[in-house]
């Protein structure tokens, strides 16, 4: 045990060794442009993002989410007291209604205006 430490350890110190003795790569402009596939860049990277994607995006997690949660729960009904598990679900269920509907009371899953 005591020897794969040592080989490991050695090993280590070897290689940050040996990475100081590398020469370093000077950046230029080239390399400190964006690659677009070859081309020149023609815009900039930073393009506006739709909030509705993000919205949906969000409440897609929110609801993968959800059914991570309550997958265990029908073996949890298999327990001698199965009302904890009952209660955890129904709390979640009621908190992600709750979400829904608020967000489509506001208007958030609205695609037209």
């Amino acid at each position: 045990m005591f020897m794969y430490f040592l080989i490991a350890s050695l090993l280590s110190v070897i290689l940050a060794a040996v990475s100081f003795w590398l020469p370093l790569i000077a950046p230029d402009t080239e390399k400190l442009s964006p690659y677009e596939c070859g081309f020149d860049p023609l815009g900039s990277a930073r393009l506006p993002y739709s909030m509705r994607f993000f919205l949906v995006a969000i409440l897609f997690l929110l609801f993968d989410l959800e059914i991570a949660l309550l997958l265990p729960t029908p073996w949890a009904l298999q327990l001698p007291d199965p009302s904890m598990a009952v209660i955890w679900a129904s709390v979640i269920i009621i908190l992600l209604i709750y979400g829904f509907a608020y967000e489509w009371i506001q208007g958030g899953l609205e695609w037209a205006e």
